[in-house]
Parts: C-alpha cells; structure tokens; sequence
C-alpha cells in the first residue's frame, strides 16, 4: 500500500496507462470514445496516471463529458494535483489520488485506487520496508558500491541501506546497518524524511531516509559492499549509476538540517 494524498472519493481498480507529460483534457482526449489524441490508447474504464494537469478550465467539462458517455478513466493518479483536473475528478466523481512518484507505476500495472484514504495498491508487487542514510562529512555524502550480484540494484551506488528487521523501529534499524556496513557509530539523526517508494520490478520499496552528521569517520566495509566514495551532494545527480531518488531525498535532508 502506498501513501499519497486524497483528492476526489471512491475506490475503483483498473490497469495503468501512463504519460510522462502533463496532460490538457481540453485537446487531449476524445470525450465522446475516450481515445487520446497525444498518444495511442483509451482512458475509459482506466487507471490514468500522469504527473500533473495543465490548459484551459475547460478541461474539467471535458472530463464530466466523457463519464456522460461512459468513456471516464476509472481512476487518476498525480504527482501534483492542480485545479482543473481535481475540479473534473470530483464533478465526474472520477477517485483521484496524488503525491504518488510516477516511477513506481507501469503500463499495465493493475492498481487499486482508494480516493478516500489517498492509497494505491499495485497487484502483484511485494512490499519490503528498508532504510537508507546518508553519512556526511565535511560537506560531502557516503556513497557505497553494490557488488553484481547484489539481491537488490546489483552493481548500483546507494547510502547506507538495508531491511528493517520484524519489530524494529526505523531509527534503530539506520544506526544497525551503518555499524553493520561500515562499522561506523551514529547517534540520533540530524535530518529525517517520511518514506519514499522506489520500485525495483515487482518490489515496492518502503525507503526510510536519515542523515547523520560525523566529524571523523572511515568507513570498513563488510561484504556487502565492494567500495565507497565521499562525494558532494551536487554531483550525485551526475551519477546514472547511483539507485533512484538518492538526490532528491540528500538534498531534502541537508534543506532540513537541524
């Protein structure tokens, strides 16, 4: 189950079609079939999911339209909800969630949409609840290199990351893998973010995200590591080879420093 914001009530299941842009309802949609004019495909009876509506207010009419002929999306999914198409989801009584990342859902995915609690499901995907720290020193962050044959993201660069085991309060579970992966010793946390979901083929990563300030440290990596790096927050963005939305999350920690 993944978290996002309620926008417009009900609960409806469907499969993903997907756009990277943002959408205009108003020239983008055939309101009488449903087919798209930006793309192949029908909305009718679909999960749309797209990051964020744009154009003219039209648009919300145009949504009313199509569920006067049957041809509405069963459900829409943003990142960033805006006027227009909250204003068409509720007047169509279409259920609308956002501040759901676009990057956990692909064409096809069957998803349940709940526009009351402000939840998705994605069927046939596995839930695993882990946490990822970033260790700074000096202005600059840990990275860590997975081997090849790493369970997850081989061959990748992350933070300190692992599994929090059955019963274990996140926090505990940060200063354990850091101690664990490279024997370094942390105490409270200087920064923290609520979850973020990443998605790695039919697994929902749960991705509790610290920051630990350290004035002296060098990291002894345990096996599950192969090499490490200090790098500058700036250029980690820089790095194809680094596991999604490590930037994002750093700088949002370091804005939040205490």
């Amino acid at each position: 189950m993944i978290k996002g914001r309620a926008i417009s009530s009900g609960k409806a299941e469907g499969k993903v079609l997907k756009l990277d842009g943002t959408f205009s309802f108003l020239g983008g949609v055939n309101a009488s079939t449903g087919d798209l004019n930006v793309r192949e495909g029908n909305i009718a009876g679909k999960v749309f999911v797209f990051p964020g509506g744009k154009g003219s207010t039209v648009g919300s009419f145009v949504m009313y339209d199509l569920m006067v002929h049957g041809k509405a999306p069963a459900a829409i999914i943003n990142e960033s909800a805006e006027t227009i198409v909250t204003t068409g989801a509720v007047i169509s009584s279409i259920p609308m969630v956002d501040r759901i990342d676009m990057n956990v859902l692909k064409e096809g995915d069957d998803v349940i949409v709940d526009g009351d609690t402000g939840t998705i499901e994605i069927k046939g995907t596995k839930s695993v609840k882990v946490v990822s720290s970033a260790i700074l020193r000096d202005g600059k962050i840990l990275i860590l290199q997975r081997p090849g044959n790493a369970k997850s993201f081989p061959g990748r660069k992350s933070l300190v990351a692992g599994k929090i085991e059955t019963g274990e309060i996140p926090e505990a579970a940060a200063a354990r893998e850091i101690m664990e992966e490279t024997a370094i010793s942390v105490s409270a946390p200087d920064s923290v973010l609520s979850p973020v979901f990443v998605r790695e083929d039919d697994i929902i990563w749960e991705v509790h995200p610290f920051l630990f300030k350290v004035d002296d440290a060098d990291p002894v990596l345990n096996k599950e590591n192969v090499g490490f790096e200090w790098i500058s927050p700036d250029k980690i963005a820089d790095d194809p080879s680094v596991v999604p939305l490590t930037h994002r999350v750093v700088n949002e920690m370091i804005m939040g420093l205490k």
